[in-house]
């Protein structure tokens, strides 16, 4: 049985003898059109270890001390929606996707340009003259798709172009765990749509998804005691139906007086309410923060190896920067939304501009196995640790650019070196992703 996860059954077996309308079980995410997209292999795929335990024995644990002082930091984060009292995201940020579909064409999957009448009616249904009239509290009732405009309608850059298209949806900001706090800026014009900040990430969500908190939930809830989600794409059920797909980072608060776990529910008036959860599994979860063991840190990675790519969070799968988020976020590290962010969420160590060999030499001397971040723009890995003196990284990436600029799809998290694809007389040496590395990022 799992260390961390014993005092945890101790509570699901005083559990069972309670009232629990709420289940948590073993599941898995629905398959769609990410899991057909190409898949292809390099050597670094069958002569490097695959398995992340070959590497767990390479870490150096934090100190009780600092792993505390770092949870406590993210649970501040965690929960600062609740706290602001108008959206404080950066101006250059704000309006971005307004900016994005009125500069240049967008387009639909197969390839036919969405007219501007269409995206001004996305645009006036954003309603931003309103915006921060509102100023509610709510939380994430399931896990939810966060949206750059208030639609469900998918757009592209031009799909004939490499490295557009198809899974590059832009209208997907990004997706929420269940349990996630939020501030309320406005409403879309329609009414099913709210436009909220959460702690890493901001956009529209389906009305539907959330529901409104009070004072006294904020109490119960923000308690301070948690419990984190430990396996892959869980089921949650209210009694026999289906509530949310629940991956694997969502955190649950552990009610101090009861021991019961806690997930939010919403009534008919769509304010929020205290439920109770009754894992049926004491693996599928662990109190809040996971201790930083090779054991540990072996066991979260594996959930994550071979997870097709989904940008955005689509398709209930992850991007490279949602999976260093939700590995790091169980042993209490918080990351934010995207690459850029990551890369000054930790100390940084800059490697732009060495050669292959010092930079290799530098990751290996200067970086901490399963608790440091490689950064190239656009792109964020994991590094696990050394083999035979090379570099390796866990990424869910979509793949390495050729020498005629198309690429060599993998499109899934993969292990690889940091030169993945290296045996291959068609990569473009200047795109390998150890000539473009340029901070590693430590914790």
């Amino acid at each position: 049985m799992h260390k961390m996860t014993r005092p945890l059954l101790l509570l699901i077996l005083l559990w069972t003898t309670m009232e629990a309308s709420y289940t948590l079980k073993e599941g898995s995410r629905s398959k769609s059109i990410i899991d057909r997209m190409p898949k292809a292999k390099v050597a670094d795929m069958k002569n490097i270890p695959q398995d992340p335990a070959y590497y767990a024995n390479q870490i150096k644990p934090f100190s009780k001390t600092k792993q505390a002082k770092l949870d406590k930091e993210y649970n501040k984060k965690y929960f600062t929606p609740w706290s602001i009292k108008k959206i404080t995201i950066p101006k250059k940020d704000f309006g971005w996707e307004i900016r994005f579909v009125t500069r240049k064409p967008i387009y639909k999957a197969k390839g036919s340009v969405i007219p501007s009448s269409v995206y001004n009616r996305w645009i006036d249904n954003a309603n931003y003259k309103a915006v921060d009239t509102k100023k509610y509290k709510a939380i994430t009732i399931r896990r939810t798709n966060v949206k750059a405009l208030p639609t469900s309608t998918a757009f592209y850059r031009n799909p004939k172009r490499t490295g557009e298209g198809f899974p590059f949806d832009y209208n997907q900001n990004s997706a929420l765990h269940i349990n996630i706090p939020l501030h309320i800026s406005h409403f879309s014009k329609d009414k099913r749509w709210a436009f909220v900040q959460a702690s890493y990430a901001f956009g529209w969500i389906k009305m539907a998804d959330l529901a409104l908190v009070d004072s006294t939930f904020i109490k119960t809830f923000k308690n301070g005691n948690y419990a984190v989600v430990i396996k892959d794409n869980l089921r949650l059920y209210q009694e026999n139906k289906k509530v949310s797909l629940v991956k694997l980072g969502a955190i649950f608060p552990i009610d101090k007086k009861t021991k019961r776990l806690i997930v939010a529910g919403r009534d008919k008036k769509g304010h929020a309410s205290i439920e109770i959860i009754l894992p049926t599994k004491s693996t599928l979860i662990a109190k809040k923060p996971l201790a930083f063991t090779a054991k540990n840190v072996a066991m979260i990675a594996k959930e994550f190896y071979d997870e097709p790519y989904g940008w955005g969070g689509s398709y209930e799968c992850r991007d490279c920067s949602a999976t260093t988020r939700d590995f790091l976020g169980p042993f209490g590290i918080f990351l934010r939304r995207n690459s850029s962010k990551q890369a000054l969420d930790g100390k940084r160590i800059y490697i732009k501009g060495l050669s292959k060999a010092k930079k290799k030499a530098k990751i290996i001397r200067d970086a901490e196995p399963f608790r440091s971040l490689l950064h190239v723009p656009g792109h964020i890995v994991l590094y696990m640790g050394q083999y035979k003196g090379e570099p390796v990284i866990m990424h869910t990436y979509w793949g390495i650019r050729k020498k005629d600029r198309t690429k060599l799809v993998t499109g899934r998290t993969i292990i690889t070196t940091t030169e993945p694809g290296k045996e291959r007389s068609d990569i473009r040496e200047g795109s390998k992703l150890i000539n473009t590395l340029k901070n590693i990022i430590v914790f």
